[in-house]
């Protein structure tokens, strides 16, 4: 039996355990594995219609499609258009954020690799029309900084609709037009729907909000104005794998080979957060361990989308859900797949320390604020630390954690929760730059008060 014929034995099978074992309701996964593909598919594309997941049926990709933003941003590069070096406002004279200095300075690079400090979560509507991300633009003049550009990473989705703005400028077209001409059509990829009107010509799937009894979201999407952060980009996971094969093969038609493998040179490193890389590439999530892995995540209205390559290996695997305990899914398809057909050796996943220390309440205490949450922790008399999540948006169905839950010291830099949520320990690394104190879960969010 070859590797591709073991998958395909397997696959099916433990993707329909797993939607049942998690209450996820429907979710489908590809496999490249010597050349060939693999699929799969489980469930219901709504608990409401009862319509099966089939592998020709459409999910959300979310930020994975971050990555397809970069793709465009370095087809720009190997044309000799854009220099990452060059400050944004260079290509997009209508960029303007609150700090001067950042709008003068900000680069191509600083954006792709999530270091140039802009209020990163800014989902700002701007109406339906092809013109949803030039207008974007207005709304973000006064976005702060979160720190000095290249100072730390911190995760950016305002950033990528600026990427996907200068997209739109070079090219003369709107990002989704783009996206279709100089990436799907090359690849051959029929089921690739950039905004909802296309993804109705499919089976496409609906998220769904709650973990206990998930039900479909109160609507589809987020903001088209968002469309080049992944606010709605779908398509089945074989077409997600084949974009994913092109940067694996050089690039394929879509990149020349050099900058392909320029965007998984590590770009910054990524403070300790659960599930999160070590480092970031222009684009990419570079993982660190094992086999050369690289990939990248993604979540939306009630779906969770994951996808994880070995360059060493040559083997890609992708993993789309409709609900928001898709997550809890990744060791036993993602997880097994690296292990088993790429030889990769997953870092074991960090929990809380049996008898931990208690927490320093004059180091750890205080309000820390990102555009969009608080977060309060505060520390009991006998050093047992809480962290309440206290949203400043509207946030139903995106899987942020609300509510507050213990937290305890997973070393001396970093805080574990006590219990799972959405499948894993959340983990919060604390940081300290020019003075200024952050907490770290894939956003730096700066505290404003506390001691």
């Amino acid at each position: 039996m070859s590797r591709s014929e073991e998958i395909a034995a397997w696959l099916p099978g433990r993707l329909a355990e797993l939607i049942a074992e998690h209450r996820v309701p429907g979710a489908q996964a590809a496999v490249l594995v010597d050349g060939e593909i693999v699929d799969a598919a489980a469930g219901v594309l709504s608990t409401t219609t009862g319509v099966e997941v089939t592998t020709d049926a459409v999910f959300q990709i979310g930020s994975i499609t971050k990555v397809w933003t970069a793709t465009l941003v370095m087809q720009l590069v190997d044309e000799g258009l854009v220099d990452l070096d060059e400050p944004v406002v260079t290509y997009v004279p209508d960029f303007k954020v609150a700090d001067p200095k950042a709008t003068a300075t900000v680069t191509v690079r600083q954006l792709l690799d999530h270091t140039s400090g802009i209020d990163g979560d800014l989902f700002n509507g701007t109406g339906r029309g092809d013109d949803a991300v030039e207008k974007y633009l207005a709304t973000i003049t006064d976005a702060e900084q979160v720190h000095e550009p290249g100072a730390l990473f911190s995760y950016c989705n305002s950033g990528y609709v600026v990427l996907g703005r200068l997209v739109e400028v070079l090219r003369g077209k709107p990002f989704g037009a783009v996206l279709h001409e100089r990436i799907a059509e090359p690849l051959g990829l029929k089921h690739v729907a950039v905004n909802p009107d296309e993804a109705i010509m499919f089976r496409a799937a609906v998220g769904h909000i709650g973990e206990e009894t998930p039900e479909p979201a109160p609507f589809w999407s987020l903001e088209p104005s968002n469309a080049p952060a992944g606010a709605m980009l779908s398509m089945r996971a074989r077409d997600l794998l084949t974009w994913a094969k092109a940067h694996l093969d050089d690039g394929g038609p879509i990149l020349s080979a050099g900058t392909a493998k320029a965007m998984r040179v590590p770009q910054v490193d990524v403070p300790y957060t659960a599930g999160l890389a070590s480092q970031w590439g222009l684009g990419w999530e570079l993982f660190g361990f094992d086999a050369g892995v690289f990939g990248h995540d993604g979540g939306t209205i009630g779906q969770v989308a994951m996808l994880r390559i070995s360059g060493d290996a040559n083997v890609v695997v992708v993993l789309l859900t409709n609900g928001l305990n898709g997550g809890a899914m990744h060791d036993d398809i993602v997880g097994r797949v690296l292990r088993d057909y790429a030889g990769a050796e997953l870092p074991v996943e960090a929990t809380p320390p049996a008898q931990p220390e208690p927490l320093d309440a004059s180091r750890v205490s205080g309000l820390y604020r990102t555009p969009m949450l608080d977060f309060e922790v505060t520390v009991d008399d006998d050093g047992r630390g809480w962290v309440e999540i206290l949203p400043r948006t509207e946030l139903d169905g995106i899987g942020v954690p609300e509510g507050k839950t213990e937290v305890v010291a997973l070393r001396d830099d970093v805080l574990i929760g006590a219990e799972r949520q959405h499948g894993r320990h959340l983990a919060y690394s604390l940081i300290e730059h020019n003075g200024a104190r952050y907490l770290f879960n894939s956003r730096a969010a700066r505290r404003v008060e506390g001691a």
